[in-house]
């Protein structure tokens, strides 16, 4: 059992080790890019795969035991059954074993990384400042640190979200293409056109929401 200040201890250790893992990524992607502009197609293929994805409506999986992220850390950290408090090693029968709080703390920098592969190139879609984006990013994961509890229990209700992020995805992804070809479009358009898919998907969202409750 993991109780609400080892999640936070966890939440804390993860998103200070998201935003390294980010700016090195980020310091990676401009340099590319200003190397290689070509780069910039490789990014749009993520972009447009991601949004297939999430169009196609694959469904994460529900028990995490059975998370590929998780049998992969398992298969290189010893980890025991149990949590020991709020320590991530634990030394039984004199072999070292991570706890289960360690291996949540795995997942979740690797995730992030996982993540960071579509999330990273659509912000490049948008702006090429290293600053923009790499405050951007530290702001975006130090805010979900305080939204966590509200995030996780909202989602669910959130029904077009998925495919908002989809739509937003699937424009950079070919903006970028378009600025490859010589044809700019304004930072203010993309802004807009992202704003309103993202709001117009949780304003979506919640109608709907209202109206099934409305109906029982």
């Amino acid at each position: 059992f993991c109780d609400i200040g080892n999640k936070n201890r966890v939440l804390s250790y993860g998103i200070a080790g998201a935003v390294i893992f980010r700016a090195v990524l980020i310091i990676l992607g401009v340099a590319t890019i200003q190397s290689f502009e070509a780069v910039n197609l490789f990014f749009a293929a993520i972009l447009l795969f991601s949004s297939y994805k999430l169009f196609a409506g694959d469904e994460e999986e529900s028990d995490l035991s059975d998370n590929f992220i998780v049998k992969t850390c398992q298969k290189f950290i010893p980890v025991t059954d149990y949590y020991d408090g709020d320590r991530f090693l634990i030394n039984q029968d004199g072999i070292w074993k991570a706890t289960p709080l360690l291996l949540t703390l795995v997942v979740i920098e690797l995730s992030d990384i996982a993540f960071a592969v579509d999330s990273i190139p659509a912000i490049f879609g948008v702006t090429r400042d290293p600053l923009i984006i790499l405050s951007s990013n530290i702001f975006a994961i130090s805010g979900l640190r305080s939204l966590y509890v509200l995030i996780s229990e909202s989602m669910s209700e959130l029904e077009y979200l998925q495919p908002a992020v989809g739509i937003v995805l699937g424009f950079i992804g070919a903006k970028m293409i378009f600025d490859f070809c010589g044809y700019h479009i304004p930072t203010e358009a993309s802004l807009a056109v992202v704003t309103t898919c993202l709001s117009g998907g949780v304003i979506l969202s919640l109608r709907k929401a209202s109206s099934e409750e409305r109906d029982k």
